[in-house]
């Protein structure tokens, strides 16, 4: 991998990452026209590198609600709404991490393929989105003795697991991490911007945590981490790449889902998705 390669990379992931088209899918369709020959851990080491860039692009496009989490959370203030907030968070990750923990070696396998699998997912997440921009009302949550379309709400203890579970089954390249967990928080009934908020801090932890993974190998001289099987050139050009792009990216999502156009991706999705499948 060369730096101009880094560069397209970190560019389509700042990009990808926020909008609800799957940036791990993107990037497996990025390597395929660039003709870039790694190996699924390599792959994956890499995206995780480049996902750690946005996260770092949503603490700063969204410092002024991150810091007083901290705040709340470190300073054990447990009556406050941000140590409940920073707690839904972590259980939003339990999922993930599960999936992260007992299956990492099976979902390599899904990157660096067949794009054929990219684009069944993408297929998948523009169904996803589009049954979330038509569902004007909640069948599971609405009253069934009034027949009162449901109220969006904030979201709840189970409405955090289950959009957790919904990131978990976003792992696979093609499925779109915001997407998923921002149309199933919305089918479920919350409030589009609160949801849209919480599906870019969740990613917070899980990220992390797998950075801190790859930096553990570094320090123990591991064969596979991600700085000597990439290059640390192309590794800091597609960092800041990533995160240039990821904070412009991320305040444009944020009121593109307040405003409700989710629905215009899912066509992309198809689009895109469809292509790879015949391809």
């Amino acid at each position: 991998m060369d730096v101009i390669d880094a560069f397209i990379l970190g560019l389509v992931q700042g990009l990808a990452e926020y909008l609800p088209i799957s940036s791990s899918g993107h990037l497996e369709i990025f390597r395929q026209v660039l003709g870039l020959d790694l190996s699924g851990a390599e792959s994956l080491q890499f995206d995780v590198a480049l996902h750690v860039a946005t996260v770092l692009s949503t603490i700063v496009v969204l410092w002024r609600r991150f810091v007083p989490l901290c705040r709340d959370f470190f300073g054990w203030r447990r009556h406050s709404e941000g140590f409940s907030y920073v707690w839904k968070l972590i259980l939003s990750a339990i999922p993930v991490g599960v999936v992260g923990i007992c299956f990492k070696d099976y979902i390599e396998g899904f990157f660096g393929g067949d794009l054929k699998i990219v684009g069944v997912c993408l297929c998948f997440t523009a169904l996803l989105l589009a049954f979330a921009y038509f569902c004007r009302t909640n069948p599971l949550l609405s009253s069934k003795s009034t027949n009162k379309p449901y109220t969006p709400r904030d979201i709840t203890w189970i409405d955090a697991f289950i959009i957790g579970c919904s990131q978990a089954i976003a792992v696979l390249p093609g499925l779109s991490r915001s997407g998923t967990t921002i149309a199933t928080g919305i089918i479920i009934g919350d409030k589009r911007d609160r949801v849209a908020v919480f599906s870019f801090f969740m990613v917070i932890i899980p990220i992390l945590g797998e950075a801190l993974l790859d930096v553990v190998k570094m320090i123990n001289g591991g064969e596979d981490a991600v700085v000597s099987t990439i290059g640390a050139v192309p590794l800091i050009v597609g960092f800041v790449t990533s995160f240039v792009v990821g904070c412009l990216a991320c305040k444009w999502m944020i009121d593109l889902v307040s405003k409700g156009k989710l629905v215009w991706f899912s066509i992309y999705c198809v689009i895109v998705g469809v292509l790879c499948i015949c391809i």
